[in-house]
């Protein structure tokens, strides 16, 4: 097989399932149904054209029969009047106008028959026209049922596209949390193994290391303050100071202030 004729039949294979798969047997029936309305309408067209002939040569039958009557009625005058003459002439027109008149009778009895036919054509169609109907409703019904069953159980059994497109994102879902989750482990194992530290363990410690630090600084600035206040009012001084800075000011102040003057002078080295 030679690769152009390869080609056409590939070409064909798939635009055969191409159409196989777009065509609608509803939309086909549909279609059906709307050219044998067009034919049937057709016929009922014909068969008025027909009628309308076979009218017009009954008409024209009828008015060569007038002047046939007429042309007898001349003839039987002439006689009267002992004009064979005319008498002759007249039978002799009377004579052309049956030929006529035969003619035309031909021409309406064919056209009879064919009136006769197509109305039993039209007949007949009209009544397969409306059997296709009646038929063509049917099965619109049973492939739309269908179709309709098909799809559910196809949602049932999950073969749909829908469906399978549901049961791919739910999997992908499983899976990424089933990953989450081994990773959650994963980590608390590091976590209580030591091998990581606990990051908000870690900003919790310098929390309290801050808070502490405020207080003392706090509690300093207190210290200080009641400091300087004993000092400036001359009192002793309170207890909130520490005893290294405290004690050794209280001793010496009696010291200094119990001491006699002649004590002093000798100490000096005074006379």
């Amino acid at each position: 097989m030679s690769l152009m004729k390869r080609m056409s039949l590939i070409f064909r294979a798939k635009a055969d399932r191409a159409l196989d798969k777009a065509e609608d047997p509803r939309e086909t029936l549909d279609y059906s149904y709307k050219r044998q309305l067009e034919l049937l309408q057709k016929v009922r067209r014909g068969v008025a054209d027909v009628a309308t002939s076979r009218k017009r040569v009954e008409l024209q039958v009828g008015q060569l029969q007038q002047q046939s009557d007429k042309l007898t009625q001349q003839a039987q005058k002439a006689l009267s009047m002992n004009r064979e003459d005319l008498a002759r002439e007249a039978l002799t027109r009377k004579s052309a106008l049956t030929a006529q008149m035969t003619d035309l009778e031909a021409q309406r009895a064919q056209l009879q028959g064919e009136e006769e036919k197509l109305t039993l054509a039209s007949q007949r169609l009209q009544a397969k026209v409306e059997s296709f109907r009646t038929q063509k409703e049917t099965i619109k019904a049973k492939y739309t049922a269908a179709e309709a069953s098909t799809r559910i159980n196809e949602a049932f059994s999950g073969i749909s596209e829908e469906m399978g497109d549901v049961g791919l994102a739910v999997q992908r879902a499983e899976d990424k949390t089933a990953q989450m989750q081994a990773r959650s482990g994963a980590i608390d194992e590091l976590i209580s193994s030591g091998a990581l530290d606990d990051v908000s363990a870690l900003n919790r410690g310098d929390d309290i290391s801050r808070e502490l630090d405020a207080l003392s600084s706090t509690s300093d600035v207190e210290s200080e303050l009641a400091a300087l206040k004993a000092g400036s009012s001359g009192g002793t001084a309170p207890q909130a100071l520490e005893q290294g800075d405290s004690q050794p000011a209280a001793q010496a102040q009696p010291q200094v202030e119990a001491a006699p003057v002649g004590d002093v002078g000798r100490e000096e080295g005074r006379p």
